[in-house]
């Protein structure tokens, strides 16, 4: 009677330590399966960022080679890229002067904001930078 007791406590035991390593398991689980949401959502905002990226590149090139007439401001949807893309273009003259103290004129600053739904949030990039348009 005794070793039957014993057996049956051993068993119990036995059954607690296979609960406890399927708990452990189970955890580990869950633990894995949130790192890989969390690679995934990191995978998508860098695919949305390179092509932000290269569309404002794109745009800087077109807007330096004169192969988009610049006005003072402009706003445009963009399609194809990503959801409720609106391009915002703005032209500012600058007053500088060269070494020489003479007026440089036709030097303008321009500002390309992207904005775009990504996850239900509205998303900002903007690149600025510096042109002198060609003379025809």
């Amino acid at each position: 009677m005794k070793r039957s007791i014993l057996q049956r406590f051993r068993r119990g035991f036995l059954l607690v330590e296979v609960m406890l390593a399927v708990a452990i398991f189970a955890v580990a689980v869950l633990a894995l399966a949130k790192s890989v949401e969390a690679m995934l959502n990191a995978q998508i905002i860098k695919d949305e960022d390179e092509k932000v990226r290269r569309f404002l590149e794109s745009k800087m090139v077109e807007v330096e080679a004169g192969a988009i007439p610049l006005s003072d401001s402009t706003t445009e949807d963009v399609k194809g890229w990503l959801p409720d893309m609106r391009l915002k273009t703005t032209r500012t003259p600058l007053k500088r002067k060269n070494e020489k103290g003479v007026d440089l004129t036709g030097l303008y600053a321009v500002t390309l904001d992207l904005s775009w739904q990504s996850d239900g949030q509205k998303l900002q990039r903007s690149l600025s930078f510096y042109i002198y348009p060609r003379q025809r």
